[in-house]
């Protein structure tokens, strides 16, 4: 599973010219998902991710996290994340999970950041052609694979 994280000041995703999931403050996450992928390092990712001190304090120091800035999360599936160049100079993308898996394990990861620490989470559409905006914070932008 891999995550790209970027601190943001607001991001949304559109579908169709609609708008399906906005948030202000809190991180914009791409969300990857192999197929030796499981809920046990979804678990570790949202911990992570969730728990992930990057905001600045009082002192201007990366020192707070979600919660305590009253952060949200955008959270958009992103296959093209296990995107193989290696050969050639068309990726693979055989490394990326099936699409019932990387739905199953996508949702589970959305639903853990909810129930287990609290966060709002908005999302894009699993599958969709997406059109994600964004204004990063710093820029901050965070890579974690489990």
């Amino acid at each position: 599973m891999k995550l790209v994280i970027q601190r943001v000041k607001e991001a949304k995703v559109e579908v169709e010219e609609k708008m399906v999931g906005e948030i202000g403050t809190g991180f914009l996450v791409l969300l990857g998902v192999s197929e030796e992928d499981t809920k046990e390092k979804a678990d570790y990712l949202v911990k992570k991710l969730c728990q992930l001190r990057v905001f600045t304090d009082e002192n201007d120091k990366m020192n707070l996290a979600l919660k305590d800035v009253n952060g949200e999360l955008l959270i958009v599936s992103q296959f093209t994340l296990y995107a193989d160049t290696t050969s050639g100079n068309r990726p693979s993308f055989i490394q990326a999970a099936k699409p019932e898996k990387a739905n199953e394990l996508y949702e589970y990861f959305c639903d853990q950041c909810e129930q287990k620490y609290g966060i709002k989470v908005e999302k894009g559409i699993f599958g969709a052609d997406m059109q994600v905006s964004l204004l990063n914070d710093g820029p901050v932008t965070i890579l974690i694979e489990k």
